[in-house]
């Protein structure tokens, strides 16, 4: 009798562990279809938010759907100080500013993808997301010759969709650290403070033309390169 318990007891608890094995099988099999695996898995092409921090490096990034009367200052100001930055272009600007785009482009600044025409790309399905970001990389490309590979969204507003098609069409979704929130023209002492209140290896310092803007620039050039940082663009800060 106590050989037939042992039996009985021994086939549940075989049973018990087939029956445990079959549902972590279940639950992996499921990790791995193709929603879940964007969810779960957000490494694989997840928005970079800041760059090495080995080096001391640090990237200004320009979003420009608007200020076109401020680019040329701020082109002027990079130029005096040696400094390429990173310009994040809007596909609509693009297409009716060439003279300018190709100033910055020949001036040695680093292009990058800012969507077409503005959009809230977290609302945007995935063949929406991707055609803003197509239709720029075409204008940009015809007009300057340059295939762009860095995208920043708008409104800085992005989901797993979004990171989805910038991946696919082999892009890397880039965001801040440090933000200038310029666009509130609150003066340039509120952007300095903003700038100067945490800088570190790696920052990606995002600003836009505006009046301020550009007053500032020197003096945020200045202050970084006194604490020993090199300014450049975002490929520099994230490449290290």
């Amino acid at each position: 009798m106590k050989v037939l318990f042992l039996s009985f007891r021994r086939r549940k608890i075989i049973l018990f562990v087939l029956i445990v094995l079959v549902i972590l099988l279940l639950v992996w099999l499921f990790l791995r279809s193709e929603g879940a695996g964007t969810v779960l898995n957000p490494t694989e092409n997840a928005a970079i938010y800041q760059g090495k921090e080995s080096k001391q490096n640090i990237a200004l990034e320009c979003n420009v759907v608007w200020g076109t009367e401020y680019i040329e200052p701020m082109l002027d100001v990079l130029k005096e100080k040696d400094i390429h930055i990173t310009f994040f272009i809007g596909g609509e600007w693009a297409k009716g500013n060439p003279d300018l785009m190709n100033r910055i482009a020949r001036e040695g600044h680093e292009i990058g993808n800012h969507g077409y025409s503005h959009q809230h790309h977290n609302n945007l399905n995935l063949d929406g997301n991707r055609k803003e970001i197509l239709d720029t990389e075409k204008v940009i490309e015809a007009e300057t010759g340059i295939k762009t590979t860095l995208f920043a969204p708008p409104y800085g507003e992005f989901n797993d969709t979004t990171l989805q098609a910038a991946d696919s069409l082999g892009y890397r979704t880039i965001m801040w650290s440090i933000d200038t929130i310029d666009w509130k023209r609150d003066g340039k002492e509120k952007i300095l403070q903003r700038v100067m209140k945490n800088p570190h290896n790696g920052a990606l310092i995002l600003m836009h033309p505006t009046a301020d803007t550009v007053t500032v620039l020197p003096v945020i050039i200045g202050k970084l390169q006194e604490l020993g940082y090199h300014i450049g663009t975002v490929s520099d800060a994230i490449q290290g």
